[in-house]
């Protein structure tokens, strides 16, 4: 598949978003690493790519208080995501990115993608040009087929895409795809900055 990496970003950028480009994910991270301040807090939205980047290791290890309810055990993931809520810096990826420059979401709780565009004062969104889609439809398509049951199966659950690998818009009590959240403009107020990085990451 041919990504319209330029394109995209020139859609992103005039709709309102900061967009970077890296040819991969360890200049990503350097970069990200090297502006965020010693005494920022920084919340962390449900992602495979930030998972897989260490990316949570390392702002730890720069002594940042950072916040992620992947980290902890179950009885403290919603007191965990309510501090990750009120952190100065919010670091998640997206479901899918459209050529004419939308973030197209889906969660199951509703925490990471009210975060991506509101109560924080800074908003970094990760995301490998695998995330990018032609269009709103794709990115639907795209989300429920492909992300959805991934997730799913990742969790364990026993939805009907965690079995069939297809969307069926269930009305399963696992259910994953409760919220959908498209950003078509950054809000006002608000500074959001995408990180597009030139490899295949996460769902």
């Amino acid at each position: 598949m041919k990504y319209n990496v330029d394109s995209t970003m020139k859609s992103l950028r005039d709709n309102g978003f900061n967009v970077e480009y890296f040819e991969d994910v360890t200049m990503a991270k350097k970069a990200l690493v090297n502006r965020i301040k010693f005494d920022d807090t920084i919340g962390i939205g449900g992602s495979m790519t930030i998972f897989d980047m260490g990316l949570y290791e390392d702002l730890l290890e720069k002594n940042n208080k950072v916040y992620w309810h992947w980290k902890v055990e179950d009885e403290d993931k919603d007191s965990v995501r309510e501090k990750a809520s009120q952190a100065r810096i919010y670091i998640t990826s997206t479901n899918a990115i459209t050529e004419d420059g939308l973030l197209v979401n889906m969660d199951g709780v509703g925490n990471r993608v009210a975060s991506m565009f509101y109560g924080h004062e800074k908003v970094y969104v990760i995301a490998g040009i695998n995330k990018i889609c032609k269009n709103y439809e794709a990115a639907i398509d795209r989300i429920r087929n492909v992300a959805a049951p991934k997730n799913a199966n990742r969790l364990n659950l026993k939805t009907p895409c965690a079995i069939s690998g297809k969307c069926i818009d269930c009305k399963s009590s696992s259910r994953i795809c409760n919220v959908e959240v498209i950003i078509r403009n950054v809000p006002t107020g608000q500074d959001i900055t995408v990180f597009l990085i030139d490899e295949e990451l996460g769902y």
